[in-house]
């Protein structure tokens, strides 16, 4: 099978945080299926696995790396909080910097926990887009887009929820 990376690239729409993706991560797939070798197809159906998945492809692994960083930043505060220790639930590979405590911070001082998510989501987008730089028309262009992809599918789930039932049964303790 032809690998039609630039045909495919070129055939999607651009995405851009907080707006819709006009595409499913579904028919992003069908898309790749088609048009790119069987073993990257593979790899970028895996992806809603990331977290678990921690191969040997670089773009995956730096995007895993920086997701366990972020969750460790955020476990040590809220263990802080708790005044516990955050040892027992902190990820291996996971040190971090100073921009990630501030993005943990920011996120879980804020008053809305919408906002506070809001906040992570974005910190995961600025980082793929970091990520993005020198690849245009190859595998890892199609990683980081699938990431994003499901980002702004999360997001579009978060915004179509019906809030007032959600509301009720959280009231109700359900």
């Amino acid at each position: 099978m032809p690998d039609l990376y630039p045909y495919l690239i070129a055939s999607l729409p651009m995405l851009h945080f907080g707006a819709p993706a006009h595409i499913s991560f579904e028919q992003f797939l069908l898309k790749c299926q088609e048009l790119i070798p069987q073993d990257d197809f593979t790899l970028l159906e895996s992806l809603p696995l990331q977290c678990e998945y921690k191969g040997a492809q670089a773009t995956i692994r730096r995007w895993v790396d920086f997701e366990i960083m972020l969750r460790n930043e955020l476990v040590k505060l809220r263990a802080s909080r708790k005044r516990i220790d955050p040892a027992k639930y902190l990820r291996p590979d996971g040190s971090a910097g100073a921009i990630l405590y501030h993005v943990a911070l920011a996120a879980q001082r804020n008053p809305s926990p919408l906002e506070g998510e809001r906040i992570l989501a974005l910190a995961k987008w600025d980082f793929l887009e970091e990520l993005s730089f020198g690849h245009y028309f190859d595998l890892d262009f199609l990683i980081i887009y699938a990431c994003k992809l499901l980002i702004l599918e999360h997001w579009e789930r978060i915004k179509s929820a019906d809030k007032n039932k959600i509301l009720t049964e959280a009231l109700a303790g359900n």
